[in-house]
């Protein structure tokens, strides 16, 4: 045998020892290894559940179809450190309809565009288009529609003293031909049904 072939060997014998104790590390290691079990809780780099954020209890306002009074139906939305926020949560609920037996004096089309309110406590709510397309029409239920919506923000957030009804961005003469919706409208709680 040469020296050449000699260190040749040396050299793969060393190669196979170094492989062969990898091998025995990496099979070794991996026994000992065993899965976590959930807590069930989420870990720090897991955002928390929606069920899991805290929540605000708000009252919107529905109306009562056999005497035209508006009813309140609680409902729990996302809490949040902006009022802004939790007041189109709240408008997004309305919109929504009542989960009773309650009528949604807003047609179920309807879109919140935008909200933000002053800081002279005006909410000024934009609706889609959709909200006169598809309204009823009559006095009453352009009455209701805009109690229901300026009642369940001004009852739910202090600070909102007025509303200010807005479609796609534009003041608008009325919903559909009766209440003019050129002025903010404060609180009726009049039109509340007392229970």
């Amino acid at each position: 045998m040469t020296p050449f072939m000699d260190k040749k060997s040396s050299l793969a014998l060393a190669l196979c020892v170094v492989l062969a104790a990898l091998v025995v590390v990496f099979f070794w290691s991996s026994g000992n290894e065993r899965l976590r079990k959930s807590d069930g809780r989420p870990s720090a780099s897991e955002p928390a559940a929606l069920s899991d954020r805290e929540t605000k209890n708000v009252s919107l306002f529905f109306l009562r179809e056999d005497d035209g009074l508006l009813v309140a139906e609680p409902r729990e939305i996302a809490a949040d450190a902006s009022i802004v926020h939790e007041a189109e949560a709240v408008i997004t609920e309305l919109i929504k309809g009542s989960r009773g037996e309650l009528v949604s004096p807003l047609p179920p089309e309807t879109k919140l565009s935008q909200l933000f309110i002053t800081k002279e406590g005006t909410a000024y709510v934009d609706f889609s288009r959709d909200l006169i397309d598809n309204h009823p029409s009559g006095a009453a239920a352009e009455i209701s529609t805009v109690y229901a919506v300026v009642d369940s923000l001004a009852y739910n957030f202090k600070s909102i003293k007025k509303v200010f009804i807005l479609i796609d961005g534009e003041e608008r003469e009325t919903l559909a031909g009766h209440l003019s919706l050129d002025r903010p409208f404060s609180p009726n709680y009049s039109l509340i049904a007392k229970r």
